[in-house]
């Protein structure tokens, strides 16, 4: 097959005001100002998490979680940008590159549309290849769901990956 399709979907919690004296959050690479932080083992990038979890299932390679265990102590505090360059890697591995992503964050607040350039740009980065392939948009849920009542935030992502090979011929 010379096309694969994935979808990811991750979800982190905020962590308790009381617990934490982080007040940013990180989407797609980008530091965004807030006064809650996302609990996590990494730094919590949501986006980036099903970005990943949907490129290591359109190959079939399990998810994010196998690849990069909460029970490691190597990827505490990692960057969520080492994780993608990984998983980048292992696509080329197995012959194989990213075509496009597009992904939604679903969060009332913070607000995005100020960071959403810079997250693409990011991710292009990483993954190699042109900002025109990377999609990321934001929604709320009008205040609805755990995201709406502001208990964390949710990211879904779907790629299309292409044989390296066709892609260069």
């Amino acid at each position: 097959m010379n096309i694969r399709i994935g979808q990811g979907y991750d979800v982190h919690a905020f962590a308790p005001l009381d617990t934490t004296d982080n007040t940013s959050v990180v989407l797609g690479g980008v530091k965004i100002p807030f006064e809650k932080s996302l609990l996590a083992h990494s730094d919590g990038d949501v986006l980036i998490h099903a970005l990943c979890d949907a490129m290591l299932g359109a190959l079939a390679l399990g998810d994010i979680g196998k690849h990069f265990p909460d029970t490691d102590s190597r990827y505490q505090n990692i960057s969520s940008r080492t994780l993608l360059e990984h998983v980048v890697a292992l696509l080329a591995e197995h012959n194989y590159s990213l075509s496009n992503a597009d992904m939604t964050i679903v969060a009332e607040r913070p607000k995005m549309a100020n960071h959403i350039l810079p997250m693409r740009e990011n991710i292009a980065a990483d993954a190699g290849v042109s900002i025109d392939a990377i999609s990321v948009k934001a929604t709320t849920t009008e205040l609805l769901g755990f995201t709406g009542r502001e208990e964390g935030i949710a990211c879904y992502a779907t790629v299309l990956l292409c044989r390296s090979d066709e892609v260069n011929a």
